[in-house]
């Protein structure tokens, strides 16, 4: 057995991050300022997005892009429960009715299809989930949006920092909002970032992050905030300090070695479970994409395994071998199947890999070696 615990998921912070930080720190300004600017530019770079908003986490960032779009009562969102719950709260903290599709049983993904069943004259927007690092298939869900009046999109890409949809970075198209929390794959403590290709949307997530202000946060020409700067509208306090930003930055120079070896794994473990009839990794799509390898996902079959998931997942730990859930469908969680008590029943796929899916150690200072333990310690489990 292993001797030192296996985290499921570890930043991977270098020297070089900490002194960037250092260095911040004793520059004086710590709070929002010329590292949020040149994160968006390198985020920008990157993905090829019009427009990039930093933000304190990607909760923040959906909040205010649900205000943005003026998502209030009466409206209805569609999204898929198997997601992280906060989009689910926002949704109803806003007021709105959030309307569940399934997913993909082997992906984890809505389709086009399975959202097309969910849409009535109350839809207003459709919020599609990248998954585990792969791309939604999102050209037919927005020739299904523009058919039905142009009904607003917002993807959730916070698995998806580095994939590719046909070709395409994630972000540069429509608005999309990222996560920089600890087990993503750019880290910037907590953080997010919110792309968009409509100015004039950007301009009001700018001022909803920050009071409602009329000018950022940080103006370039004022090397500050102008104490001129008045409330346009009432806002939140969403901006991101630089002493986060700037880990950010680091993180960025390395995105694509670390997704590199992040798919170097998840390949050897694709391997390993080639004939291990009880583990079902997760399908990845067909069409053309570049996975980001955010998480590897397994389904426990519970019936060939002799065990449930949790019991899994337990064993595994006793074996020093960390593991994470992601996610229970938030429609499934307390509050959701009770206060939407139709619901359960009706998302057969969901509900199937709820109860059966587990995250398995993936970061990018794992080894294969590391690899070999996971799979020797699940056949340990497996053979009790």
């Amino acid at each position: 057995m292993r001797k030192d615990f296996l985290p499921f998921s570890r930043p991977s912070i270098l020297e070089a991050d900490i002194e960037a930080v250092a260095e911040v720190l004793r520059s004086g300004w710590i709070t929002t300022g010329s590292k949020n600017a040149e994160l968006e530019a390198r985020f920008r770079e990157t993905t090829g997005c019009r427009t990039a908003v930093c933000v304190s986490s990607a909760t923040a960032g959906m909040h205010i892009a649900l205000k943005a779009l003026n998502i209030g009562p009466g409206d209805e969102v569609i999204t898929p429960s198997m997601t992280w719950v906060s989009t689910v709260n926002l949704i109803v903290l806003a007021g709105a009715t959030p309307v569940f599709a399934d997913v993909d049983r082997d992906t984890l993904m809505v389709t086009a299809d399975t959202l097309e069943s969910r849409i009535t004259d109350r839809t207003r927007l459709i919020i599609p989930v990248h998954f585990a690092g792969a791309p939604v298939d999102m050209a037919p869900i927005r020739l299904l949006a523009a058919r039905h009046n142009n009904i607003a999109l917002i993807e959730d890409a916070a698995h998806a920092i580095g994939t590719e949809y046909k070709g395409m970075p994630v972000g540069r198209l429509g608005t999309s909002i990222f996560s920089f929390h600890p087990i993503k794959n750019i880290t910037t403590g907590e953080g997010g970032m919110v792309c968009s290709d409509d100015p004039d949307f950007e301009a009001r997530i700018r001022r909803l992050k920050f009071h409602g202000l009329g000018v950022d946060a940080y103006d370039r020409q004022a090397q500050g905030r102008s104490p001129q700067a008045q409330v346009v509208e009432p806002g939140f306090k969403y901006n991101l300090p630089d002493i986060l930003a700037v880990l950010g930055l680091g993180q960025m120079d390395r995105l694509k070695e670390m997704n590199h070896q992040r798919a170097r794994l998840a390949g050897y473990y694709m391997e390993k479970f080639k004939n291990m009839e009880e583990i079902l990794p997760l399908a990845v799509p067909d069409y053309p994409l570049k996975h980001a390898w955010h998480l590897f996902i397994v389904r426990l079959d519970e019936e060939k395994a002799g065990m449930d998931r949790d019991r899994f997942m337990a064993e595994l730990k006793a074996r020093n071998i960390g593991t994470g859930l992601h996610f229970r469908a938030a429609h499934l969680q307390k509050y959701y199947r009770e206060t939407f008590p139709d619901i359960v029943g009706t998302l057969p796929h969901t509900e199937w890999n709820s109860q059966r899916i587990c995250s398995l150690p993936l970061f990018p200072d794992m080894t294969p070696e590391d690899v070999d333990d996971v799979v020797d310690a699940i056949k340990a489990v497996l053979s009790k």
